[in-house]
Order: C-alpha cells, then structure tokens, then sequence
C-alpha cells in the first residue's frame, strides 16, 4: 500500500523552525516502520517543501506555501490506498483524513494495526 502519514506539520509551532522541525521528526518516525511492513510510506511535506522554494516561499503560510501545501496531499490521496493519522492537533491531516474516508481509504491511527504485505 501507498500510505500517507498525517499529523502536525506547522500546527503548535506558531512558525518556529525547531518546533516544526520536531514535528517533521514525529512524521519521519512512522515511514521506516510503514517499510518494514512492506509498504511505501509517503508524507506530503517530502513533495511540498522542494515546490515550496521553487514557488519562491519566504515564510510559512505566504502564498507560494499556500499554493502548494495542501494542494499536493490532496494530490497524493488521489494515489493512495490509505492514511496513517499521527496523534496531535492539525487542521490539515483532519482534512487529509475527511478526504480519504470520502475516498473509502482506509484508515490508521497506530502503526501497529497496519497489516504487513502479503
């Protein structure tokens, strides 16, 4: 399965680089064991982030970050098979999961409930 993690990216950070790098942590944490299982972990920041600068971003929410943020995980869920949604307040990964049940997408909320590949 694609499985895309969501969970807080900037939510909490009131944009402090540390705080939302801590948070990139958090997501990072759940893709090695997603492999492991024999899956492709996918979080939407990886594709984001490089677009972002391209897009010419300055800061965390300006409109090149607008623009592309949740855009592309919208995107990505056109694609995947189901959702991993990490603990924590985030208005974007509620949102990721509200479109993948529309999707009929299955979805996790602990990495050990996700089978392994057959």
């Amino acid at each position: 399965m694609l499985i895309l993690i969501a969970g807080p990216y900037r939510s909490g950070t009131n944009d402090d680089p540390e705080l939302i790098q801590q948070n990139m942590n958090n997501l990072e944490s759940a893709a090695l064991p997603i492999f492991r299982k024999g899956h492709i972990p996918m979080i939407g920041e990886w594709l984001a982030l490089p677009l972002i600068n391209l897009a010419g971003s300055t800061h965390p929410g300006d409109k090149a970050w607008q623009e592309i943020q949740y855009p592309i995980a919208h995107r990505i869920l056109e694609k995947c098979d189901a959702v991993l949604r990490l603990e924590g307040a985030s208005k974007g990964a509620d949102e990721d999961v509200r479109l993948a049940k529309e999707k009929g997408l299955k979805i996790y909320f602990n990495i050990e409930d996700i089978p392994y590949a057959k």
